[in-house]
């Protein structure tokens, strides 16, 4: 008998909920930004970018609903999983601090910094869709152990970290929370089993929320204004007008294009791992061409795979959850009801959500990797704690007015803070964290030509300044130490190669045996 596909299952709902406080806690911390920090005025924030921000992932969701149905098609189940879409929450911040903020200040022209970010989404949109036909190729290459180990850092630390954080600063909601969470979704004797997990969730954090005070009503009445409908519009004219001014501004697209395609390189590898074999090239120009569309239509943050479909498969999701989300991005942007929803659920309530995904995401490369290259996945995770460690430092550091330069390395350093340490290992994290990874794999498994390679490869992202660099830049100072050391490692590894060679050599073999005789 004939199994008939659902649009929805019992677990897209708890999936739903938790993609969708994901998106939206991004999307409200943009706005933050760009009204708060940069002060750019409302009617470009709310009338241009947030509409063109739910524009891009409602098309990258619905891209990855159709890539669910095709792969249902082709492989006959009826479990699969659709991929999660949102924005590249990096470049958010990268975007405004590197782009916006320095274009505004300068020439107080917000209509002109728009431009210029639009120029900057659409140059980081193309190298996705360049790479597209490459990823496969990459995917073969580059372990899977790697892949995977990679996205377990991202998991911990930037998806999952700061949601316990927050948990720990409100346990009177988040606790019960993280543990309907353990019973229903790692345990296998659920609490309440009749209700959906997900709603399960938000109604006993939003209840214990108001019980006892964490939420504000005039919140509620504050929200009310940013109600409104706000059409996304074509900005074509924005775009060719910022390309001749835009080129000083790109070098930072460089490196955080370079990560965002790692970032679905990993992600995609993941949900081929957890039984959810995407074609890659698909899934990139998805991205690719949702990002440029978005773009015109005034997004200048490009869209990306979200990280977690281990963890929504756990879940029991299907297909439903992505469009279904994508489809709340997009009326949430229209008529500005994010504020209105967040001021009625509160948030603690819902990144439990994410702390569940991040473990998820990283037990999936403990299951899958072969015991002898478990180093790896250790290896993997320094470059994205060192990433966290500095984006704490330094938001520590500005809240007290000063920063790591003003402070000095050595002061810092006396009071155990090796602040030269987090900005080397932790810039360029993804990248970094992939190049590290290959060289550990190729050294345990003995590999030794493909780490010289990775080392050779590793020195020359140095040169430029993409990986251990705060900034782009040709054979910086700070960065020549690193060239040389990744070009020290390259001649270790030929070495090894030449020794391994040597004593498997038939001609030497056949030498030694006639000296002996």
């Amino acid at each position: 008998m004939e199994q008939t596909l659902k649009f929805w299952q019992k677990g897209d709902w708890a999936a739903y909920f938790g993609l969708l406080a994901n998106n939206l806690t991004n999307l409200l911390t943009m706005v933050s930004l760009l009204l708060f920090v940069v002060g750019f005025p409302s009617e470009i924030v709310y009338g241009r970018i947030v509409p063109g921000f739910g524009l891009g992932i409602f098309l990258a969701s619905c891209c990855y609903f159709v890539f669910g149905r095709m792969l249902v098609k082709e492989t006959g189940r009826m479990d699969v999983t659709a991929l999660p879409s949102g924005p590249s929450a990096p470049s958010i911040f990268t975007v405004t601090f590197l782009v916006i903020l320095p274009v505004y200040k300068t020439t107080n022209d917000a209509n002109f910094a728009f431009s210029i970010a639009l120029v900057w989404c659409l140059f980081e949109a193309s190298i996705l869709i360049i790479g597209a036909f490459i990823g496969d190729t990459l995917r073969r290459i580059i372990p899977k152990t790697v892949l995977l180990s990679c996205l377990s850092g991202l998991g911990l630390l930037l998806l999952a970290m700061n949601p316990m954080l927050q948990s720990f600063e409100t346990p009177l909601v988040a606790f019960v929370v993280l543990i309907i969470i353990f019973l229903n979704w790692f345990g296998k004797s659920p609490i309440f089993a009749k209700i959906p997990t997900g709603f399960l969730l938000l109604a006993s954090g939003t209840a214990l929320a108001w019980i006892f005070g964490l939420q504000d009503p005039a919140a509620i009445t504050a929200a009310l204004h940013t109600l409104g409908f706000n059409p996304p519009e074509v900005h074509i004219t924005s775009v060719f007008s910022g390309i001749p001014h835009a080129l000083p501004y790109l070098a930072s697209a460089v490196p955080l294009g370079l990560a965002n395609y790692i970032f679905d390189l990993e992600n995609i590898e993941s949900a081929h791992a957890a039984g959810d074999p995407y074609k890659t090239r698909r899934v990139m120009l998805a991205n690719g061409i949702s990002s440029c569309i978005g773009a015109f239509a005034g997004n200048p943050y490009p869209v990306t795979v979200y990280i977690g479909h281990a963890g929504w498969k756990a879940m029991g999701a299907g297909l439903g959850y992505t469009i279904a989300t994508g489809a709340s991005m997009l009326i949430i942007s229209l008529f500005g009801i994010g504020a209105l929803l967040l001021s009625i659920i509160p948030v603690v309530a819902i990144v439990p959500i994410l702390v569940y995904v991040g473990i998820v995401t990283a037990n999936q490369v403990v299951r899958e990797t072969p015991k002898l290259e478990v180093p790896v996945i250790f290896i993997c995770l320094f470059p994205w704690i060192a990433n966290w460690a500095l984006s704490l430092a330094n938001n520590v550091l500005s809240a007290a007015g000063t920063t790591g330069q003003a402070v000095g390395s050595k002061v810092l350093a006396a009071k155990g803070v090796y602040y030269n340490g987090l900005i080397h290992l932790g810039n360029g994290a993804p990248i970094s964290s992939l190049m590290w990874g290959c060289l550990a794999i190729f050294a345990i498994k003995n590999q030794p030509i493909r780490a010289a390679i990775a080392a050779g490869i590793a020195s020359l992202l140095s040169l430029f300044g993409i990986i251990h660099a705060g900034t782009v830049g040709f054979a910086q100072p700070a960065s020549m130490q690193f060239v040389y050391a990744y070009l020290m490692i390259c001649g270790l590894f030929v070495v090894k190669y030449l020794i391994d060679r040597s004593k498997h050599n038939p001609i030497s073999e056949r030498e030694e045996g006639g000296t002996a005789a």
